[in-house]
């Protein structure tokens, strides 16, 4: 891997990780779905900017509305539920969690889109599963409701995204392509949509219980808007631009690691065995997931043209 992409890799790494941190850091002010909200009304006003300067035109060719619910099930929900988590675990908890995302993508190509399950992936899988319960049943945070609340979340979050990548190949890919920063930017503005009703709910719900005057929170808001969210996603297409869609992957394997670490710093959260044991089964699940099926793969299909 080319030095300089590998610098975009670890950086990439370094935002999704930290957007678990602006996230505990933003929820208890604003609640779960405005904090959700402004993150992807930030990240959208962030890449429309992007797009004028790259003078990227907006054709869409027929596939808006796709592009639309696929922002809804890609990044509105999970954006929605990694809220409700920060409300319950710490960042350094959501960001292994949000790791499951292949282990959902294996169950759900099994299943509905008729993917092979080969052994290496079904032990994948165990290993994944067995590395959740570890961190879940041995970690540091007290089993509880918010607990149990906070990890369904989280794993609701990773079958979004497990069914995402499909979904785009269904509805985008074979359909003729498309540009994939005209992708990026409207599934924000299709997860804007879905959280906008969400967040108003909430405000006119408990209008006393979000704190509006804290600087920091904002400070926090935009971090995760426009650095984790609209930079993040300008530097993992470009990844895919310069190595094609698999080795980009790798950054699933490293953002629990960001996490972790940003959270220990930044918030003081413990950091215990559990995590040690649990992230190395995940990080175990994840190669065998991502890689290993690889060496017989034939080129893989980019998702535009």
């Amino acid at each position: 891997m080319p030095l300089l992409s590998l610098g975009r890799l670890l950086l990439l790494s370094s935002l999704w990780g930290a957007s678990f941190l602006f996230m505990r850091i933003a929820t208890p002010a604003l609640s779960a779905f405005p904090t959700a909200f402004f993150r992807v009304l930030l990240g959208t006003v962030g890449l429309v900017a992007i797009l004028a300067l790259l003078r990227v035109r907006w054709r869409f060719e027929g596939k808006l509305g796709a592009v639309l619910a696929i922002g809804m099930i890609n990044s509105g929900i999970p954006f929605g539920m990694f809220c409700i988590a920060a409300q319950y675990l710490p960042a350094g908890y959501s960001a292994m969690l949000n790791a499951s995302t292949p282990l959902m993508g294996v169950v759900i190509g099994a299943t509905l889109f008729h993917e092979p399950l080969t052994r290496d992936r079904l032990v994948g899988v165990a290993a994944g599963i067995l590395g959740v319960g570890v961190l879940v049943g041995a970690g540091p945070v007290r089993i509880d409701s918010g607990l149990l609340i906070g990890a369904a979340a989280c794993l609701v979050a990773a079958i979004c995204y497990g069914l995402g990548g499909f979904i785009v190949k269904r509805w985008v890919a074979e359909r003729g392509g498309l540009d994939s920063r005209l992708i990026a930017m409207g599934s924000q503005v299709g997860a804007t949509l879905l959280l906008a009703p969400f967040m108003l709910g909430q405000l006119a719900l408990t209008p006393h219980a979000i704190v509006w005057n804290d600087s920091g929170v904002w400070w926090a808001m935009l971090a995760l808007g426009l650095a984790c969210t609209s930079l993040a996603y300008l530097l993992y297409f470009r990844l895919v631009e310069d190595l094609g869609p698999v080795k980009p992957l790798t950054v699933t394997m490293l953002v629990p690691a960001f996490g972790v670490l940003w959270g220990a710093l930044f918030l003081d959260e413990q950091v215990t065995w559990a995590h040690a044991i649990g992230g190395s089964l995940i990080g175990v699940a994840l190669w065998l997931i991502l890689f290993r099926r690889q060496r017989n793969a034939g080129k893989p299909r980019r998702i535009s043209d």
